[in-house]
């Protein structure tokens, strides 16, 4: 199986993570022992979760909005992002609290943290503004779900939002209920994020982030849900087995629906022209970007060209590099016997699919086509792979999807 290869790029840029311990030796007295002291291990700041988000969510009233995060790298002091990014009208927040999950939207008693932001327990955001918390006293582990629990005391109007979750998010009734352990007073549900666009950690094993970015194949949609089967997700767990804890926090910034070339509304979100500066580039100590997407373009527009697409990457790779992050090109995956399939979509996916392999402009190749296309049938996906509808992968898939990166090839 083809995995994510190093170009030569990549051998000049990588990093190598070192491990250093470092000692001091004082001599006293006479009678006095040689005491050697471990210096503290170095920290750094990663992201560990954080989706696209989208303009044109629904509003809420006077409500408590419970959302499950899943935690990719753990540590301490986590901090969450806020946001209003595509919000037209101030946003005020009421009151935030970080919990862990007992079980779906329920909070292990005694684990409920206030959020602060600068100090005090609301907000308020102005349109297109984010606002970073303050640490959280907590520490949160590798591979963790959390509850984020955001009270908005009046009316948001459209929410800032990340509408296919592959989770549930849970809507109270009236009022503050952000330290409720149970959901009795969350009635309602939905399968998307609002208002949230960012968690990190202080991580003394992680030394960076990678971002996973592009469309519905990398926000997992068709995974089981409520089970953190994105490849994304498998990604991080291999990642967790490295010597010495996870390398790298993953963020998943796919956008399902979503568009290379062009903008695709509330629901799909700004370009990945648009969107790759602020959902990809911008985290905390980005190290490693992998780019998948394309499949929208080729199967909506109908006077693409494989050029437009490979000029594109382009331009999002030497944004990467003008920030010192190195970029890995995904390969589109197969979707023959798909709705939208036909002959000349599948020959604009090839070549783009040879561009990606062979051009040596991407810092590495992640061969997502190689990995699960059928070998009888080579447009099409594998059946044990295919979640049913010939476009996305089902969890097997996924897994399938994450075994084919490199690790080694990455920079930590």
């Amino acid at each position: 199986m083809t995995t994510l290869h190093e170009h030569s790029t990549t051998s000049r840029h990588r990093t190598l993570r070192l491990l250093a311990v470092a000692t001091s030796a004082v001599l006293v007295t006479a009678s006095a022992t040689v005491t050697a002291v471990a210096a503290p291990a170095a920290t750094t700041t990663v992201g560990s979760w954080g989706p696209g988000v989208n303009a044109g969510g629904p509003g809420f009233t006077n409500q408590t909005i419970r959302q499950v995060v899943h935690v990719s790298a753990g540590g301490t002091a986590p901090r969450l992002r806020l946001s209003n990014l595509h919000g037209t009208t101030p946003l005020t927040i009421g009151h935030v609290d970080l919990a862990t999950q007992a079980t779906a939207g329920t909070a292990t008693t005694g684990t409920h943290h206030q959020v602060t932001f600068a100090g005090s327990t609301s907000a308020t955001i102005q349109p297109g503004r984010e606002q970073l918390s303050d640490p959280v006293s907590m520490t949160v582990n590798t591979n963790q779900n959390l509850l984020v629990s955001v009270y908005v005391p009046g009316t948001t109007g459209a929410s800032t939002w990340h509408p296919s979750s592959a989770d549930t998010t849970y809507v109270s009734t009236t009022g503050d209920h952000a330290t409720d352990d149970s959901t009795s007073r969350y009635p309602s549900t939905k399968n998307s994020w609002h208002f949230l666009s960012g968690l990190e950690v202080t991580s003394t094993t992680a030394t960076g982030t990678l971002v996973a970015f592009g469309d519905s194949i990398t926000d997992g949609l068709k995974s089981s849900k409520g089970t953190n089967r994105r490849y994304p997700d498998y990604l991080a767990r291999r990642l967790a087995t490295v010597i010495g804890g996870p390398q790298l926090g993953v963020v998943n910034a796919g956008i399902s629906g979503n568009r290379v070339l062009t903008d695709a509304g509330s629901t799909n979100g700004n370009s990945a022209l648009h969107r790759f500066a602020h959902d990809a580039l911008a985290q905390p100590n980005v190290k490693d970007v992998i780019l998948l997407e394309g499949i929208n373009d080729i199967t909506t527009n109908s006077t693409l060209t494989a050029k437009q697409l490979t000029d594109a990457y382009q331009t999002l790779i030497t944004q990467a590099h003008q920030a010192g992050v190195a970029v890995y090109g995904g390969t589109i995956t197969p979707f023959g016997h798909f709705s939208g399939y036909t002959t000349g979509r599948e020959n604009i996916r090839q070549a783009v699919n040879k561009w990606i392999r062979t051009s040596g402009t991407f810092d590495g190749v992640a061969d997502f086509d190689a990995a699960i296309r059928d070998p009888a049938e080579t447009t099409r996906i594998l059946p044990t792979y295919d979640s049913g509808d010939h476009l996305h992968p089902g969890d097997r898939g996924y897994q399938a999807m994450a075994n084919a990166v490199n690790l080694a090839a990455l920079r930590y």
